[in-house]
């Protein structure tokens, strides 16, 4: 389905009367409604897949994050080639389709151990998809090998790679973005890469961590950014928020209260209003809990993300979630959905 904007289209001042004020259940009413006009039947989706890490080890110290390790520490670690594929190898034993990789910023690895990593993966597993790095961790490459963005971009595509995570875009707004991670920089430097991937060919998600420092000004910025990008270069597959987990990062003791299941709700719900031009919203029973997962595919969501056969950022914070195929395919008929697999590009595998 083509990602176009609505005739209808909400500008930021009525998104923010809408976030703002409008209650819940009344947005996932017209959230439902919009998910149902564009994708009409009553499927959910799903992915079988991993998270793996190749390091921990970050130069960039961002405020909301426990898993990484500064250089030189003792808890530090960086992955060989091999055992990355060993990681792999796991996880297309369990029927994995899709591998999303990432790790530090780290200043020791080469360009070359990047691009052998997608390699490695298209040869020896042709059924996986290198699903690999975010928008930073290719900043830092660029940064590392003294290559512009778009070279690098370009060598990652000639590798073998397709798709791109659409993992630490936080908050895009500048106000919060240089309060989490000052040395990402603003909403630009993800946007720019994303912008520049899509040019290229590649597919790449939206994602949004909230419930720490932002306002609903805040919000509608972040939206209007990933709004504008997708009319610019329709490279987006989906948007995916989830909230901020606080245990062991040292932004905790700055938040005094965590996000609520209303409020993932209200998230989910209104980023299926105001991104028209997307043509997937993803629910979580990772992050927000199974039952919080259910009750979103009832507020605008039509895809329940993936398996996760291994995950360690989150884990960091002792947010531990785990499932299997067949409970996803069960948690999503129990909300009155038919569940089906699917692709890294939504392309529908199987439906059970």
């Amino acid at each position: 389905m083509s990602s176009l904007k609505t005739a209808q289209r909400l500008s930021p001042s009525e998104g923010l009367k809408l976030f703002s004020s409008e209650p819940v259940l009344k947005l996932g009413e017209m959230a439902q409604e919009i998910r149902f006009q564009k994708n009409p039947r009553p499927v959910v989706t799903f992915v079988i897949d991993s998270n793996p890490n190749y390091t921990n080890i970050c130069v960039t110290d961002c405020t909301f994050c426990a898993f990484y390790r500064k250089p030189g520490s003792s808890e530090g670690y960086a992955l060989t080639v091999e055992q990355v594929m060993e990681k792999i190898q796991k996880s297309a034993e369990l029927g994995a389709t899709t591998v999303l990789l990432q790790g530090g910023h780290n200043p020791e690895i080469p360009l070359d151990y990047y691009l052998s990593l997608i390699r490695e993966t298209k040869s020896r597993f042709p059924q996986i998809t290198p699903h690999f790095f975010t928008a930073s961790e290719i900043q830092n490459m660029a940064l590392v090998s003294g290559l512009s963005l778009e070279q690098v971009l370009e060598k990652l595509y000639e590798a073998g790679q397709r798709t791109i995570p659409g993992g630490g875009a936080e908050v895009l707004s500048e106000r919060v973005r240089m309060r989490l991670a000052p040395k990402k920089g603003g909403p630009q430097k993800w946007l720019e890469v994303h912008r520049a991937a899509h040019k290229i060919g590649f597919k790449t998600t939206a994602t949004m961590m909230y419930g720490h420092l932002e306002t609903p000004d805040d919000v509608i910025e972040h939206f209007e950014n990933i709004r504008n990008l997708q009319d610019e270069t329709n490279g987006f597959t989906a948007f995916i928020p989830w909230s901020f987990k606080p245990n062991h990062t040292p932004l905790q003791k700055k938040v005094a209260l965590g996000s609520t299941a209303n409020d993932y709700l209200r998230m989910i719900a209104f980023s299926r209003i105001y991104l028209d031009n997307f043509d997937h919203i993803q629910a979580s029973w990772f992050s927000e809990g199974k039952k919080t997962g259910q009750v979103a595919l009832h507020f605008g969501a039509d895809d329940f993300g993936g398996t996760i056969f291994e995950e360690n950022v989150h884990k960091a914070t002792d947010h531990v979630v785990k499932t299997t195929v067949e409970e996803i395919k069960t948690l999503i008929r129990e909300t009155g959905h038919i569940p089906a697999q699917r692709t890294t590009l939504y392309e529908i595998i199987k439906e059970y």
